[in-house]
Parts: structure tokens; C-alpha cells; sequence
């Protein structure tokens, strides 16, 4: 299952970095626009080929498209963790509660704690949104440049990696913590404790990128 994880966050990690590297491409695309002064074939007021490949790359894989694309990272991420970990718990307390039903009461606490990390992220999008100046009239959306959309990529990989391993990493504390009080019904306190200590790295996470989103210097916030 380690293995698996791992694997999976790669493959995210992989993506990020080939539609960074795309957008590093469009940055380049205006090169690819001929002169001025150099004749194309073709008929009068007829876009050059290049300059229409450009054009269309750059609408596609723009600065304030990648300034969104961190956003879906900040929400998407955290999300995917805490449905992983709650699925974890879920399966742990079912178990349980099909011997004594009458856990369920103790149970929910340790099934709603991996369910934070996607709260976090969702937080940190709203955040970014509102840097971006989506919320109220959608027309002032910020035009960003490459490099600062790439601002927004970088400020939004903290909650969604942490975010992410976190929600799993505490959906296996929380499930061990399950079995506890099915033997120690008296041990809630021990096994919520053990459980939120993981998400203390998700909020270090989640204060780091809050910091990026208000410190940012072209911020509308």
C-alpha cells in the first residue's frame, strides 16, 4: 500500500511538472511569431500560421490559467487524502460497529478527523481565488504573467502535499485508533489524541500558504 501511495503522488507530481513545462514552452511561444517585415504567403490580412499556433498556446497555458491550476492543487489534493482516510476509518469502523453498535457514538470523531485536511484546502483555494480577484466581478480576474502564475503553483504545494499524506497517514492512526476503543471502550481520548497529532504537519502546511497568498505582492487582497 506504501508503494502504491507513493506511486500515485509521483504520477501527480509528474503532471504538475509536464504542464509547468508546457507553460515554460508558451512563455517561449512568442518566438515563434515571424517578424513583421518578413512577408507570409497566403491572402491579405491572413494570420501566419506560427502566429495563430502562438496565439492559441498561449490562450491555453497562460499565466492566470496556471495561477488556477495551483488553485485545483490547493482543493483537489487535500480532498483526494481525506476521502482515502476517511475511506480507511470507514472500513475500520464498520467493523466495529457490526459487533457493537453501540460504539458508533466514540467512533465518528476518529471517522471525521481525516475529513480536516479537505477543509484546509478548500480554505486555502477560497484564498487564492480572492488574490486573484475572481470573487465579486469575475472581469477583474487578474492577467498574470508566467512567473506569476507560477507564484500561485508554488504558494498552493504545501497544504496539497501535506494535505494529502496527512489525511492518509491520519485515516491509519485514526483506524488503529478504531480497534482500541473496540477493546478499550474508556481509551477515546488516547486514540483522538494519537490520531490529531498527524494533522499538526497539515496546518504548519496550511500556515505556509496562507502566508504566500496574503505576502504576495500582486495580490488584490
Amino acid at each position: 500500500m506504501k508503494i502504491r501511495s507513493l506511486k500515485k503522488l509521483a504520477l501527480i507530481i509528474l503532471a504538475v511538472l509536464a504542464v509547468t513545462s508546457m507553460c515554460c514552452v508558451t512563455a517561449l511561444a512568442g518566438d515563434l511569431t515571424p517578424p513583421a517585415d518578413v512577408p507570409t504567403t497566403g491572402a491579405p490580412n491572413t494570420p501566419a500560421v506560427g502566429e495563430t499556433v502562438a496565439e492559441m498556446v498561449k490562450g491555453l497555458f497562460s499565466g492566470t490559467n496556471l495561477a488556477l491550476l495551483g488553485v485545483a492543487l490547493a482543493v483537489a489534493l487535500p480532498c483526494m487524502g481525506s476521502a482515502k482516510g476517511v475511506g480507511i476509518v470507514g472500513e475500520a469502523a464498520t467493523g466495529l460497529l457490526s459487533e457493537q453498535p453501540g460504539l458508533f457514538g466514540k467512533a465518528f470523531p476518529l471517522l471525521a478527523l481525516p475529513m480536516t485536511q479537505g477543509v484546509y484546502g478548500l480554505v486555502a483555494s477560497f484564498l487564492m481565488l480572492m488574490a486573484l480577484g475572481l470573487f465579486g466581478n469575475p472581469d477583474n480576474l487578474m492577467n498574470l504573467t508566467f512567473a506569476q502564475g507560477g507564484y500561485f503553483v508554488m504558494a498552493a504545494l504545501p497544504i496539497a502535499l501535506a494535505g494529502y499524506l496527512s489525511a492518509i497517514r491520519q485515516g491509519r492512526v485514526a483506524a488503529t485508533g478504531i480497534n482500541l476503543i473496540g477493546k478499550r471502550p474508556g481509551s477515546l481520548g488516547q486514540a483522538i489524541t494519537t490520531a490529531a497529532l498527524v494533522e499538526t504537519y497539515a496546518i504548519f502546511s496550511l500556515l505556509i500558504t496562507i502566508m504566500l497568498v496574503f505576502l504576495c505582492p500582486f495580490s488584490v487582497l
